[in-house]
C-alpha cells in the first residue's frame, strides 16, 4: 500500500543516503575496473511524453545532466520530425532538442501499450508531459495512474495554464501566451513604438523548460526525504509573469519621481553605427543618474554636464534623441568594436557587438567553452546545435551526448533491456500496430 502523505515513508531512503555519502567521500564511481566521475543525474531514468519545445527542451537537460531518457511518441510522432532544414529525415529542429534520448513509438489508444508505459513508469523516477490537461488521464497514464504503480515517481505536467481554474483546456503556444501575459504589449508598448508582432522566439516555451526543470529537480531532492514522489503543474502563463523583470513596474499604482528612470528597461541602451559599419550595443539608459556622467565621459563630452538640457533625469528624458544624437556622432569615429569597448570600459560601460549566431558560435570565446557541438546526422556527417551550458568541478562529462534517434528506432531494446520482452513478443506488438517504428529508406 503506497504511503499517506500524512505519514511519511522513510523506507529505503537512509540506505540511499549512505549511498551519497560514500558517493562523496569517495569523489568517483566505481563500475567494474572502470573509476570514472559521475554526472549530476546519473542512474536517473525519465519516461517523456513530451513534444515540440517546453518539454523536450527540459528532458534535454536531463540527459545533457546525465539522466537516461526514454522519448515516447505516437505513431503520428512529435511535430518537429516535419520541421526544416534537414538530413536524411533528421530535422535540426528535432535533434537540438532531442539528441541524447532514446526513441519509443506506440499507439496509446490501445491498451496494450498504456499497459506497457505503466510498466516503465515502474522502472523510472520522473515522467514529465506536455499535452493538455486531461489527455493523459484519457489515455490512462495521469499522475494517479503512474503513482498508483509507482509511488516514488515524480511526474510533472507543462502546459499553457496550469491543470487547474478556468483556462486549463484552452489551447496554449508560445506566441499566445506571451500576448495572454502582457508580454507582446510590453514589447510593442516600449520597443516597437506600438507596432506589436509576434517574437520570433519562443521565450514562454523556454523559460518554462527551465521552471519545470527546477521544480523535477526539487522534488526529487524532497523525495530523497520523504521517499514519497509527486505531481508538480507547471504552466508556461505564470512562468511568464514570474520571469518578467517588469511586473512589479506595471502593477505600480503609487507615485513617480521624474527624476528617477522607472524599473531596468533595455530599450533605451543605444544600438550605435561605428566607422566601420558594425553596430554595437551599450548597456545602460543615458539619461540616467550615475550613467549619464559615465555616457558623457565616454564620448569625451564632459561639457554636457554643464548643459540646462541635461540638468537632471528628467531634463534629459526630455531632451533624449539631443543626448542620444551625441553618443552616435561619437561611435562613428570609433573604428570598430574593440575600440568602442576598450573606450567605455574606461567608463564602466559595457558593450556588445551586434553578432549573427553563426558569428559568435565561430568565435574564439565558443570554442573555448565548447559552446557548441557536432551532432550525427545519421549519414556519416554532422550538423551543429548549442551544447549545455554548465561546468561542473566534479563532473566534467556534462553536456550533449549521443545522436538524435528515428521515431521508435529503440523500441526493441528499450522493452527488452527494462521489461524483459523476447524478439517475438515485440514482433507481435509491432504486427499488431500497438509499436510503430520510423526509418528512412536506405
Amino acid at each position: 500500500m503506497p504511503p499517506t502523505r500524512s505519514e511519511p515513508d522513510r523506507t529505503g531512503v537512509a540506505p540511499l543516503l549512505d549511498d551519497r555519502r560514500r558517493l562523496r567521500s569517495a569523489g568517483n564511481v566505481s563500475i567494474g575496473n572502470d573509476e570514472r566521475m559521475q554526472t549530476p543525474l546519473e542512474g536517473i531514468r525519465v519516461l517523456d511524453f513530451t513534444r515540440v519545445l517546453a518539454g523536450p527542451h527540459c528532458t534535454r537537460m536531463f540527459a545533457d545532466l546525465g539522466a537516461e531518457v526514454i522519448k515516447v511518441e505516437p505513431p503520428a510522432g512529435d511535430a518537429t520530425r516535419f520541421t526544416s532544414p534537414r538530413r536524411n529525415s533528421m530535422p535540426t529542429y528535432y535533434a537540438q532538442q532531442n539528441a541524447g534520448k532514446r526513441s519509443v513509438s506506440l499507439d496509446l489508444t490501445r491498451p496494450e501499450a498504456v499497459e506497457l508505459m505503466l510498466e516503465l513508469a515502474e522502472q523510472c523516477d520522473i515522467v514529465i508531459e506536455n499535452y493538455r490537461p486531461g489527455v493523459m488521464d484519457r489515455f490512462g497514464l495521469g499522475y494517479d495512474a503512474i503513482s498508483a504503480r509507482n509511488p516514488r515517481i515524480i511526474y510533472a505536467s507543462v502546459n499553457g495554464y496550469g491543470s487547474t481554474g478556468p483556462w486549463k483546456n484552452r489551447r496554449a503556444y508560445a506566441s499566445v501566451v506571451q500576448a495572454e501575459v502582457g508580454l507582446t504589449k510590453s514589447q510593442g508598448d516600449y520597443g516597437r513604438n506600438g507596432v506589436y508582432r509576434n517574437d520570433r522566439h519562443s521565450h514562454a516555451d523556454v523559460y518554462t523548460s527551465l521552471d519545470a526543470a527546477a521544480g523535477v529537480l526539487a522534488a526529487l531532492y524532497q523525495r530523497e526525504r520523504t521517499g514519497r514522489g509527486q505531481w508538480v503543474d507547471i504552466a508556461m502563463a505564470q512562468v511568464m509573469l514570474y520571469v518578467n523583470e517588469h511586473v512589479h513596474d506595471e502593477l505600480w499604482d503609487g507615485h513617480d519621481d521624474p527624476n528617477w528612470i522607472r524599473s531596468f528597461g533595455n530599450e533605451h541602451h543605444p544600438v550605435v553605427e561605428l566607422g566601420n559599419g558594425d553596430h554595437v550595443i551599450i548597456a545602460g539608459h543615458p539619461a540616467e543618474a550615475g550613467n549619464f556622467e559615465m555616457y558623457i565621459g565616454a564620448i569625451e563630452r564632459l561639457d554636457l554636464e554643464d548643459d540646462p538640457r541635461f540638468a537632471t533625469p528628467a531634463s534629459r528624458l526630455e531632451h533624449l534623441d539631443a543626448l542620444l544624437g551625441f553618443i552616435h556622432a561619437y561611435a562613428l569615429t570609433m573604428p570598430d568594436a574593440e575600440a568602442m569597448e576598450a573606450q567605455c570600459g574606461k567608463f564602466r560601460l559595457a558593450v556588445g557587438a551586434l553578432r549573427s549566431v553563426a558569428d559568435v558560435c565561430d568565435s574564439d570565446w565558443a570554442r573555448e567553452r565548447d559552446v557548441v557541438r557536432d551532432v550525427d546526422d545519421r549519414r556519416g556527417g554532422t550538423f551543429r546545435v548549442p551544447n549545455a551550458p554548465w561546468k561542473f568541478s566534479d563532473a566534467p562529462d556534462v553536456g550533449l551526448k549521443g545522436m538524435p534517434r528515428y521515431r521508435g528506432e529503440d523500441n526493441a531494446e528499450v522493452l527488452s533491456e527494462l521489461l524483459g520482452l523476447g524478439p517475438d513478443e515485440i514482433a507481435a506488438l509491432a504486427d499488431s500496430g500497438v509499436l510503430s517504428q520510423h526509418l528512412p529508406r536506405r
